[in-house]
């Protein structure tokens, strides 16, 4: 079984999107169940409206999760596994305040030592933590970790290390007793049989203290694979409480979701983004050995590049479903060349067939235009164009752009788009004659 487990603590962003579809895609090309487990224990920043977006994108990417469940609502089991841990030893109360830790961490790196936690509170008598008890300072919990190696082959990274205590001791409870990531994560994934975790190599840290926590349970340790962080087109790193490169805003855009699967899934691997597949194909060729460790950057220029050459290679048929809208299939061979979204779509449709459709002022050639509605032929076909305009060149002498631009803008309200001669033919005659002289 594999999991996505997202904070609904803001809207998620494509990198958020890269490792849902990858624990999804995983799951499935192996037979595993894929559950939503929603990380709420930030009572205080956690909104329900983020939990439904969350579900919302992920269907709308075609992620469909077997199993869903909230973090605040294991608390007490959470609590519980807590409480063994400090029975067995595994867990020491600490007393520092944030202050005396980043004055300890600045005091180590002046000293040209790591910034890890030094375990004086482990040196604390029974009377100096009734001291702080009396002072009405509550602890907070750190996990021991042993002084053995801890190692793991990580699907991405292979061989990892990490020499006996090159990190701290992880905090796994806050002194106001709300149990951090470190402890939950582990806690769900045993009592879920989480066989697979699919990451950002952020978390590497994390796996090495969580790997330990796991032999504290006496649980499987599952495997894991640590894919690089996403990052935008300058280098930036990734945020959802900044709505940096949100699916919102992607879905507001337009862009077809099995493009922007294939771009999230296909970027650092040996696949080629050009060839856009379904979520079902997308599983069929899911392969760890298709993907490197090296950085990955985000190019939203590479969406609209992608949907537009997609949008080309699809048929009349798959373009109405997608698009939900009603046109012939002249419409579309006219204007498919010329069009990166649904959205430009839906503005040709209006720009063709809206009687009322507003052009632009094409300045000083209201005479130029009144010889173009004079000459407009009766019939209108695939040669109008070419006809009509052979004639206003012999009446006025111009030619190229002189000739043609007034008449694009005059009937289109633009400078550039389809072929002219695949557009006439589609707007009604007298609507021509009406933005001829409008």
């Amino acid at each position: 079984m594999l999991r996505f487990a997202p904070s609904p603590t803001g809207l998620l962003h494509v990198g958020n999107a890269r490792i849902a579809l990858l624990n999804y895609l995983c799951a499935k090309k192996n037979n595993l169940k894929f559950i939503l487990r929603i990380d709420d224990t930030d009572l205080k920043r956690s909104k329900s409206i983020y939990t439904d977006a969350i579900k919302e994108d992920l269907e709308w990417l075609g992620i469909k999760f077997d199993d869903c469940f909230f973090q605040s609502k294991r608390m007490a089991i959470y609590n519980e596994i807590a409480e063994t841990l400090k029975k067995k030893g595994k867990l020491y109360p600490c007393y520092e305040s944030a202050e005396e830790l980043s004055l300890k961490r600045k005091i180590q790196l002046k000293m040209g030592k790591p910034p890890i936690y030094d375990r004086s509170s482990l040196k604390l008598t029974q009377k100096e933590k009734s001291q702080f008890s009396n002072l009405n300072k509550k602890p907070h919990w750190r996990f021991k970790l042993s002084d053995k190696e801890i190692k793991w082959k990580d699907r991405i990274h292979g061989e990892i290390r990490f020499e006996k205590l090159s990190i701290s001791d992880p905090v796994l409870i806050r002194s106001d007793g709300t149990p951090l990531f470190t402890i939950t994560s582990v806690i769900d994934d045993i009592d879920y049989k989480i066989s697979s975790i699919i990451r950002g190599d952020d978390h590497i840290t994390n796996t090495a203290a969580q790997i330990e926590l796991f032999h504290s349970l006496d649980a499987d340790i599952p495997d894991f694979a640590h894919f690089p962080l996403m990052k935008s087109a300058t280098g930036e790193s990734l945020s959802k409480r900044l709505s940096s490169l949100s699916l919102s805003e992607i879905r507001e855009s337009k862009i077809d979701f099995n493009v922007l699967n294939n771009l999230l899934v296909k970027l650092g691997s040996s696949l080629s983004i050009d060839s856009i597949k379904t979520v079902n194909e997308l599983i069929e060729e899911f392969n760890f050995l298709n993907f490197s460790k090296s950085s990955i950057q985000f190019n939203y220029d590479d969406l609209f590049r992608l949907n537009s050459k997609y949008l080309k290679s699809i048929s009349y048929e798959e373009i109405k479903e997608i698009s939900q809208k009603d046109f012939t299939k002249e419409f579309w061979g006219a204007i498919k060349s010329n069009i990166e979204t649904t959205e430009d779509l839906e503005l040709w449709l209006k720009t063709i067939y809206d009687n009322k459709f507003q052009n632009k002022i094409v300045q000083n050639e209201k005479e130029f235009l009144k010889i173009a509605e004079d000459n407009l032929p009766d019939i209108l076909n695939n040669e109008t164009w070419s006809k009509w305009t052979n004639k206003i060149s012999d009446i006025t002498g111009r030619k190229g752009k002189k000739l043609f631009m007034p008449l694009r803008i005059a009937i289109t309200g633009m400078d550039k788009g389809p072929e002219m001669n695949l557009i006439l033919p589609l707007i009604n005659r007298k609507e021509i004659l009406r933005r001829l002289i409008s």
